[in-house]
């Protein structure tokens, strides 16, 4: 890979975590039309560390205020960040285990981009189902263990790539009666420990890789990082006007170009 397409990757990583159109999937199908004839997992996460460090800039506050929140007594608001601690906890759980379970599974659906196009398709249908779900006012901290547990299980869809991390666990927020910007805002905080996780168990993938240089590494979480960074608000502003459906439209266009591109051999 060299340092130019890396840095296109990392750009592409950056918007699309964040705008529900699946980060994951764009790495692959890109990565194939773009001649990188093998997905490097190492890289995927790399770039994702790029977007996490925009996460924690963006939500810096909120991620302050939940590490503080067990030693804070009784201070306001502290009882309430202690059970969104707890709940953010659960979730993550649930996640970590089925992402452990399988782990060399997820690896090798990295390296079909025909199933990235294809499941961009679900993708664009929970997107467009989204706005149809009725506005609730339940806080991320008063969920209770049964809706972390599915937010959990939601956000493992996203090993699928073309499935969109944030796009499901949003959506999946607002099926479980979530305040339109408190599901997003748990979307984004259940992130941190996700694309974290994965960055360390991939580790060793992305110091010995000898296919990618330390400088397409670096550009291209750069890239990620500050394209990342510059969407975060532009998604906030998106769900709580019930907008997330145009995305669908994106995703279904993108999706079924990809796959007549791929079967009709115009790219191998």
């Amino acid at each position: 890979m060299s340092p130019f397409i890396a840095l296109i990757l990392g750009i592409i990583q950056g918007l699309t975590e964040f705008l529900p159109v699946s980060s994951s999937g764009h790495l692959v199908l890109w990565g194939r039309f773009l001649g990188f004839d093998e997905p490097k997992v190492g890289f995927d996460v790399f770039v994702h560390f790029g977007t996490l460090l925009a996460i924690l800039l963006y939500f810096r506050r909120d991620v302050w205020r939940l590490m503080r929140a067990p030693f804070a007594g009784s201070r306001d608001g502290a009882a309430q960040d202690r059970r969104l601690l707890l709940w953010l906890a659960v979730s993550t759980f649930i996640t970590a285990v089925i992402g452990l379970l399988c782990e060399d599974w997820v690896d090798r659906l990295f390296m079909n981009p025909l199933l990235a196009a294809i499941m961009l398709l679900v993708t664009g249908f929970i997107l467009f189902v989204s706005d149809r779900i009725p506005t609730h006012e339940r806080t991320a901290a008063q969920m209770g263990w049964f809706r972390a547990a599915w937010l959990g299980l939601a956000q493992t869809f996203a090993l699928f790539p073309g499935i969109s991390r944030s796009g499901t666990t949003i959506v999946a927020g607002l099926a479980a009666g979530l305040r339109r910007d408190e599901a997003a805002r748990y979307a984004f905080l259940l992130a941190i420990p996700a694309i974290g996780g994965a960055t360390v168990l991939k580790f060793r993938d992305m110091i010995g890789d000898p296919a990618i240089s330390p400088l397409s590494y670096a550009l291209g979480g750069a890239a990620a990082f500050i394209s990342g960074y510059a969407v975060i608000g532009l998604l906030l502003r998106l769900v709580r006007r019930q907008k997330l459906r145009y995305f669908a439209y994106y995703c279904w266009a993108f999706g079924l170009v990809s796959i007549v591109l791929l079967l009709s051999g115009v790219v191998s």
